[in-house]
């Protein structure tokens, strides 16, 4: 017996959820199939072989990026004992609360020809070119992997954590020395979560549109961008949105097949963990390299961030920064309890409805976090518009009016929806698995409506799945980029937005209170998140 809805209402519900994701979709998905041979000729002419290239390259070295750091690092702080690892056990997620276009242009400021470092040595040291040049895709890969090697790093640590001293105690029975039982052991009974940290650090690296565009390296993101707002022409931006989401499914398909059949179980029952202390030289080793990582990918950025703030507080503290930290703040608060609102509905309607076809309606429903921003705002604004001219015409609206829906806050709403509600449902999902059925049917049977129990049971019991929602659904918003820019009211700037404005033009010490604004938001859940793990 369901609780909180009845059947009907649970199936509509998962099939307007699934709407929701497949129709912006289906609108990209059907550029394919949509030949035009002017654009095809275009594109495979001037755009495509350079774009095809930078994206493949860009996302190899990502992904060896992020697997070598996050893998190591967690392999060190589980596994072994060393100065500050209690600290480094924690503090290798915060790069999470650095957007990875906050991490590029602080890195440029520092290392570009221009930047202080090599500013102070040409000055002192009459060095015309002491750093090598940053501003190209080496550059780009190095920050890009620094962003995302904390997806990484939490699945390895959590598969290290998992697999205890047994697994390489029965490695070391069979001979092998420290180093055979790592990588002859360890290393494969941890792939399936290094594979899955690096898969979702590559659907990072092809949805990202500002890192990108700071070092100004196209990609097929900064392509669509430029297609609609600088060519104007839609039907090329849906053309290469269908081919990165093409890219992006392959890649998930990818993932799923490298499993297999084959399944990973943990080596004996769960212990606290065991680790073996590092000595001599070892474990200065140990601390001086997490304590690198570290420092490249949060501190020294947070330092340069508070410097360049300090220059230009008494002119970045103006009415337009607080307004846009206001828009940012609104539009993220608002669109955080939508999304947390959504995600309820959905997995109470997945609980009522215990078919397949509930299972995988959900799956569905949340599929929208792995299609990049910029394909989202494509697609969500291509059946706007078509809805508008349908109203515009039914209604008879005055001549010269030219939309109803397109630019406003709905659509950007709607769009965020459609991408981060996967986020609030994994949190409102997992606590829902702690509540019994049992619980809900017993206030049912008590006299209970769906509302009431609902009311008295589900929302009581689930006031921290919904905090965690809102509060993880709120910091990615804060950050996001490319949906705001493509599909914000006409004068709607957010902090994100005045970050964009102002890296375009290569004003970064300007850029410094917007991002840093965004940075402190996103350490919030960081470290709580962080400091609640088990097993430090």
């Amino acid at each position: 017996m369901n609780v909180a809805f009845s059947a009907f209402p649970a199936r509509m519900w998962l099939l307007l959820c699934i709407a929701l994701v497949l129709v912006p979709l289906t609108v990209i998905m059907a550029a394919l199939g949509d030949f035009d041979a002017e654009i095809w000729a275009f594109l495979l002419e001037f755009q495509l072989p350079e774009l095809i290239k930078n994206t493949l390259l860009l996302a190899a070295g990502v992904g060896v990026g992020v697997a070598f750091l996050g893998t190591s690092a967690a392999w060190l702080t589980t596994m072994h004992e060393f100065p500050l690892r209690r600290f480094f056990f924690w503090a290798m997620m915060l790069p999470l609360a650095v957007p990875a276009y906050v991490l590029a242009f602080t890195q440029l400021g520092l290392f570009d020809y221009t930047g202080p470092i090599n500013t102070w040595l040409r000055t002192h040291y009459g060095i015309e070119h002491a750093l090598p040049e940053v501003r190209n895709g080496f550059g780009l890969t190095a920050v890009m992997s620094l962003t995302f090697y904390p997806y990484v790093y939490l699945l390895a640590r959590n598969a290290f954590a998992g697999m205890g001293q047994r697994a390489l105690e029965a490695g070391a029975s069979l001979g092998l020395s420290p180093g055979q039982a790592f990588f002859k052991v360890a290393l494969p009974m941890a792939r399936p979560w290094i594979a899955g940290g690096t898969v979702l650090a590559l659907m990072e690296t092809l949805a990202d549109f500002g890192t990108v565009s700071v070092f100004g390296y196209d990609t097929f993101t900064t392509a669509i961008y430029q297609a609609w707002f600088d060519f104007f022409s839609l039907e090329t931006a849906k053309q290469l949105a269908a081919l990165l989401v093409t890219a992006v499914f392959v890649l998930l398909a990818l993932e799923q097949l490298s499993r297999g059949r084959r399944r990973y179980h943990q080596a004996g029952k769960a212990q606290r963990q065991r680790r073996k202390p590092l000595s001599g030289r070892l474990k200065w080793l140990a601390t001086a390299y997490c304590g690198l990582i570290l420092a490249a990918a949060f501190f020294i950025p947070l330092l340069q961030l508070l410097w360049w703030a300090y220059d230009t507080w008494h002119d970045g503290f103006n009415t337009s920064l607080w307004l846009q930290a206001w828009h940012s703040f609104a539009a993220s608060l608002l669109a955080a309890l939508l999304v947390a609102a959504a995600a309820l509905l959905l997995a109470l309607a997945k609980r009522a409805d215990k078919s397949r076809f509930a299972a995988v309606a959900a799956r569905i429903a949340t599929l929208g976090y792995a299609i990049p921003g910029t394909v989202l705002a494509v697609g969500v604004f291509v059946p706007v518009a078509w809805l508008d001219n349908v109203l515009i015409e039914s209604l008879h609206l005055p001549e010269g009016t030219t939309g109803i829906l397109k630019g406003t806050l709905a659509v950007m709403l709607a769009a965020y929806l459609i991408r981060f509600l996967a986020v609030g449902y994994a949190a409102i999902e997992a606590g829902l698995e702690r509540i019994s059925p049992a619980q809900a049917e017993a206030a049912r049977s008590l006299g209970c409506t769906g509302s009431g129990v609902l009311r008295r049971v589900y929302l009581p019991l689930l006031k921290g799945a919904l905090g965690t929602a809102v509060l993880m659904a709120f910091v990615d918003m804060m950050k996001e980029m490319p949906i705001t820019l493509m599909t914000r009211p006409y004068d709607w700037d957010t902090l994100a937005v005045r970050v964009y404005a102002f890296t375009a033009e290569g004003q970064y010490a300007n850029a410094a209170l917007p991002a840093l604004l965004i940075v402190l938001t996103g350490l919030v859940p960081v470290i709580l998140f962080s400091r609640s793990e088990p097993n430090r």
